[in-house]
């Protein structure tokens, strides 16, 4: 818990907007993740199964999360073995290619085709939600929606390199796919600067009631 306690003091101590993007790219989205410390080759390795998978390149696929710091900044746990390995691919042509199914998932709604219950219509919402941010989530689709590439195809293949399957180890591999780098970036320093907020208003509250 040090190395995470040391992590959120000098979060606090990020002045302006360059800073924070700064300490975004070199902490948050470069490097070698935690989980493959001292492993950069099997890294490599780990980023081509998914690579091959979709027919894209591999650096177009990042680690993130507790695996890629070695704890959770939203949790404020270490990195353990009940912690998923979050993926993000950041390819725009895969982004696309799963964006074609959503647009005739859509026009079925529209014609009052499909029967949606209400919870899954909120479950919807919620994936347009993150599609509108240039971010696409399966897990988000409701169970109505069938197309294999969003859906079975999608978690089949992760659950294929999880829980010992892969070079990463004995975890759950989850993934994600943004639309460009841009939309990446962006989404990663807007989560920071909700915890850096989290910090201070925190280590406020601290030295009031000392």
């Amino acid at each position: 818990m040090d190395k995470l306690e040391a992590f959120l003091n000098r979060l606090t101590e990020l002045k302006n907007e360059e800073e924070i993007t700064d300490f975004c790219r070199k902490y948050l989205i470069h490097g070698t993740p935690h989980i493959f410390n001292n492993r950069e080759n099997e890294y490599y390795e780990f980023r081509k199964k998914i690579a091959n998978q979709f027919n894209i390149a591999f650096y177009e696929i990042y680690i993130t999360g507790s695996a890629k710091l070695g704890f959770s900044l939203f949790k404020q746990k270490p990195f353990d073995y009940d912690s998923d390995i979050d993926v993000a691919i950041v390819s725009s042509q895969l982004y696309e290619k799963m964006l074609e199914p959503i647009y005739d998932y859509q026009m079925e709604l529209r014609k009052a085709r499909k029967s949606i219950t209400v919870t899954e219509l909120n479950q919807y919402h919620s994936f347009l939600e993150y599609t509108a941010i240039g971010w696409i989530r399966p897990d988000k689709l409701p169970l109505s929606f069938g197309v294999d590439i969003l859906k079975q195809e999608w978690f089949d293949f992760f659950k294929s390199i999880s829980y010992g399957k892969s070079e990463i180890g004995n975890y759950k591999v989850s993934a994600g796919v943004f639309k460009s780098y841009s939309h990446f970036e962006k989404y990663t320093i807007s989560s920071l600067k909700q915890i850096i907020n989290t910090q201070k208003i925190r280590n406020k509250n601290v030295s009031t009631t000392n």
